[in-house]
């Protein structure tokens, strides 16, 4: 028997049996992914989940992430904050590249898109304090 893949599905059919990617680990691999550029200052989890995390001390890489598959693959949307000062296109633009490398890479999977909203500007301790030590 050949190996098949099942095409437009996270399934794979190998001699031995099904392989079977879900969205949760894809998601877990692109924000992880997302993390590791510099000047991103995280992958947004929205109020409930930041209340979570606070509350139970966990940290959810996936949330902010949603992932879409698609005939073209895999469709990635990551919503994330970034550092105040930076710029943000480079930022993107970098998150992207790497968050498309890791997921291919690791899954195997084709990824068609990666779109990603800035929702926030993460402003550091201590520039704000300096800053109002100035007026």
């Amino acid at each position: 028997m050949e190996d098949e893949k099942i095409e437009g599905s996270l399934n794979e059919t190998y001699n031995m049996g099904i392989v079977k990617i879900s969205d949760d680990v894809v998601s877990v691999i692109a924000g992880l992914a997302a993390a590791e550029i510099k000047g991103t200052a995280g992958v947004n989890t929205g109020l409930a989940g930041g209340i979570t995390q606070i509350l139970g001390g966990k940290k959810n890489v996936s949330k902010g992430v949603k992932v879409t598959m698609n005939e073209q693959g895999a469709a990635i949307e990551i919503s994330m904050a970034v550092e105040y000062g930076l710029k943000i296109q480079e930022i993107a633009r970098a998150v992207q590249e790497n968050v498309k490398k890791a997921v291919e890479t690791m899954t195997g999977l084709t990824v068609s898109t990666v779109n990603i909203l800035v929702q926030n500007i993460i402003v550091p301790k201590n520039d704000a304090v300096s800053d109002i030590d100035e007026e």
